[in-house]
């Protein structure tokens, strides 16, 4: 299955990522809300103990990405949201607040391919990326474009379509913020050390171990659900890690409070990294995710985006304690 010519294609302008799209200029930031008011938001957390914690890998895989070297850092101790952001507590924020977010001061979002209603008509390709495209009226309500909510919209799955403005906005209005790679890092291992996965070693497969929301089959046009999700899934769905933590990788992407950095002296790393100036660092990989394209589904495993970006598989979850 390919791709139809028919869509009016946006100028690659060397920002492309091969995860995520990305809006690929730093517009203006129309958000500009913060919320002081007193909430009673009180979601499932855990405790994660502090100590050295692990970030990246001595066994890193996509090299451009800097996921290695392993090496240790010191944490303070701090609670985690057991899951990501639901709709229905996303939904409680803008009731409570007011809140607009910047898919719908902008108008448009990206959406996956197979995911774009046939009603919506043309559309165009984020650059690079045939598959991503971009949708007038797609939002954390209606995910896939006007309408859409009625059918794609779930309260107990991940919020998405957020940028990382808006998952700023939430955590200050719950007391918290967004946790840094490091924290993140710790907290997905659960005190495993260097292993791949939340849960250990073993390397999820199409259709016998199935234990996060991934892609199966051969993508991006044939996704079999062998997990049980095309999608989203429930924020708490599959099992958690050994901090009680769901869905560390696999589902949604997760935005962090870190920058995407990566130390190198390779110019090639450096011109990219140029392009990438103001970037935000994600976690986790998402349900769009396979081992032949995007095998980012991995704790040490990095993307960066812009923070005005949104998309239907980046979400995020809050931590509270001391940085």
């Amino acid at each position: 299955m390919g791709f139809s010519n028919e869509y009016a294609d946006l100028t690659d302008n060397g920002k492309t990522s091969c995860c995520t799209p990305t809006v690929g200029i730093q517009r203006p930031n129309l958000v500009a809300q913060v919320h002081k008011t007193k909430t009673s938001c009180r979601p499932d957390s855990v405790a994660v103990p502090g100590g050295k914690a692990l970030i990246g890998t001595a066994r890193p895989l996509i090299q451009g990405d800097g996921e290695g070297p392993l090496r240790q850092k010191k944490v303070k101790p701090f609670r985690m949201k057991t899951t990501t952001v639901s709709n229905a507590e996303f939904a409680e924020f803008i009731a409570a607040t007011g809140y607009i977010t910047e898919a719908e001061q902008f108008g448009w979002s990206f959406v996956f391919h197979s995911d774009v209603p046939k009603s919506i008509g043309k559309t165009r390709s984020a650059p690079g990326t045939s598959w991503w495209r971009m949708v007038e009226g797609a939002t954390w309500r209606d995910l896939n474009g006007p309408k859409t909510g009625e059918v794609a919209w779930h309260e107990d799955h991940p919020v998405v379509q957020v940028s990382w403005n808006d998952a700023v906005a939430y955590a200050e209005w719950c007391g918290g913020r967004l946790p840094s790679e490091v924290e993140w890092e710790h907290a997905a291992r659960g005190g495993l050390g260097d292993v791949p996965f939340p849960w250990g070693d073993k390397e999820p497969d199409d259709d016998t171990f199935l234990p996060c929301n991934i892609w199966q089959g051969r993508f991006p046009t044939h996704n079999t659900g062998a997990d049980g999700w095309k999608n989203t899934s429930p924020v708490n769905a599959f099992e958690p890690n050994a901090y009680g933590l769901f869905n560390m990788v696999g589902n949604v992407w997760e935005w962090t409070s870190d920058p995407f950095r990566i130390p190198s002296l390779k110019k090639k790393t450096k011109d990219r990294l140029a392009a990438m100036k103001g970037f935000k660092l994600l976690k986790g990989g998402s349900f769009l995710c396979h081992r032949s394209y995007c095998y980012r589904y991995r704790v040490a495993a990095r993307i960066g985006n812009s923070p005005d970006t949104t998309t239907p598989h980046q979400g995020f979850r809050v931590v509270w304690g001391e940085v």
